[in-house]
């Protein structure tokens, strides 16, 4: 079972960090409802089946190994970063940098992937 739960841990991997590009994106659009409504629903979309991909790597209510949890959290920040300073290059305005790390701990947290600290 080990190569479906890299699986998992791949495809969870890629959903979360799309919804953390779509939600940095929408805070640097957000005067533009038209637009922003578009990234709401990809983020509301992206982490419904993050969700899903993260009950199926472990049980929701046992948390992963720290080990499993800090490789996890780099992958996607390295993920977003590529993606957003790409998205920077191609003319996008008003994207903050500085909001991936905030994200990626928020959007963890809520699917209970957070580092415990003792």
């Amino acid at each position: 079972m080990v190569q479906n739960r890299n699986k998992f841990i791949g495809l969870l991997i890629g959903n979360i960090s799309n919804a953390i590009v779509h939600e940095i994106l929408e805070k640097a659009v957000s005067s533009k409802p038209e637009i922003s409504i578009k990234y709401k629903k990809e983020i509301r979309n992206s982490f419904e089946i993050a969700k899903i991909y993260r009950s199926k790597i472990n049980p929701v209510n046992k948390s992963l190994p720290e080990k499993d949890v800090q490789d996890i959290k780099n992958r996607i920040k390295r993920i977003v970063t590529n993606e957003l300073k790409l998205r920077i290059s191609k003319g996008y305005k008003g994207i903050s940098l500085d909001l991936i790390d905030i994200t990626i701990d928020k959007k963890l947290k809520e699917l209970k992937l957070e580092i415990k600290c003792l």
